[in-house]
């Protein structure tokens, strides 16, 4: 296990190097007025001062070694450069948008895997079952929604005519409070710091705006997992092992939860390692429909305005949080099943 862990983290910095120089590549494509951008930390520096002066001392006049070289010690030390849409820095601006990225996915996470996980062996162990035929129904209906169209249904019922799940991320006068001196961000994820702060008010108020967007990625994505789960169950409820280890008279929940479970899991851990990586790199239409400012809204707005140190920014960053996700996902794969570290 120890080398199978240490082979993979070696991995790490290795294929970031890699993600740096692609990312590098492309940048070249921008003219150097372009790509001041990602350079400068403020946008006075652009401000009556010559551009040529500019690229000289950034050295986007030099061989590209040197570029590289240089280009990659600002990104290692956190300086990405000036972002226009966001009006701050490339840096302060992820650290701004992802806690609200990560709690999203926080609260998302157990509801649409365990979910998922749970229902999908639940319909396969209950194969042409009533329960089994409305469930599938459930899913093949959540599979093929849109998310822009589920999510705007929940704003419509849930919040137009209920007024159960506003969108946004806090209410006005919770948004007062929050900006005000005595409360502390300590961590930037809304529903931790109301905790922290031993605002209940809060803590309530934050929560009910996650909930719309909570439960619309809950029905839609979990529906794909139900599907995979089930799928997986009932290939391997078919092998020769489990109708010998039935012969043999072992508990039904035996024959299920040790023989079956084992071994359709490993391709429902893939999918649900992607599931989290995806929830991690922000959901564009979600937090664009629940008006959520996390990482996903904040790099298509980027992109939207052109905003080339926001793009780059949050492609290496999406970029870090796709391989140590894969890296967890394989120490995973190890764990759950250690014949994979012979591969």
């Amino acid at each position: 296990m120890f080398t199978y862990v240490l082979r993979r983290l070696i991995m790490i910095p290795v294929t970031l190097l890699g993600v740096t120089l692609l990312v590098f590549a492309m940048m070249q494509l921008l003219d150097p007025y372009q790509l001041l951008s990602a350079y400068v930390s403020s946008p006075a520096e652009l401000k009556g001062q010559n551009i040529e002066r500019l690229i000289t001392k950034y050295g986007l006049d030099q061989p590209l070694p040197v570029k590289y070289t240089r280009w990659l010690g600002q990104v290692v030390k956190g300086d990405l450069g000036w972002s226009e849409s966001a009006s701050m820095p490339v840096g302060k601006a992820i650290r701004t948008k992802f806690p609200l990225t990560f709690e999203l996915a926080l609260y998302a996470f157990f509801p649409i895997i365990l979910g998922g996980i749970w229902l999908g062996k639940l319909t396969a162990v209950r194969h042409n079952s009533a329960f089994d035929h409305s469930t599938r129904m459930v899913v093949i209906v959540g599979w093929s929604f849109p998310d822009f169209v589920f999510g705007l249904l929940v704003i419509l019922i849930f919040y137009s005519w209920l007024g159960w799940f506003p969108p946004g991320v806090l209410s006005n006068w919770a948004s007062r409070v929050v900006e005000s001196a005595d409360y502390v961000r300590y961590t930037g994820v809304l529903t931790i710091d109301a905790l922290l702060n031993g605002r209940l008010d809060i803590f309530w108020d934050a929560l009910r705006h996650l909930l719309g967007p909570v439960t619309t990625m809950t029905y839609l994505w979990s529906a794909f997992l139900i599907r995979i789960t089930r799928s997986g169950m009932l290939d391997v409820l078919h092998k020769d092992y489990i109708r010998t280890a039935r012969a043999k008279g072992l508990p039904e929940k035996m024959v299920i939860h040790k023989h079956a479970s084992k071994n359709a899991m490993i391709a429902v851990l893939t999918v649900a390692g992607r599931l989290v990586i995806y929830l991690l790199t922000g959901t564009v239409i979600i937090e664009t429909i629940f008006n959520r400012p996390g990482m996903g809204k904040f790099v298509a707005f980027a992109a939207q305005q052109l905003d080339y140190s926001g793009i780059l920014g949050g492609t290496l960053f999406f970029s870090l949080v796709l391989v140590v996700g894969n890296l967890i996902v394989d120490v995973l794969y190890a764990v759950y099943d250690p014949r994979i570290q012979l591969g």
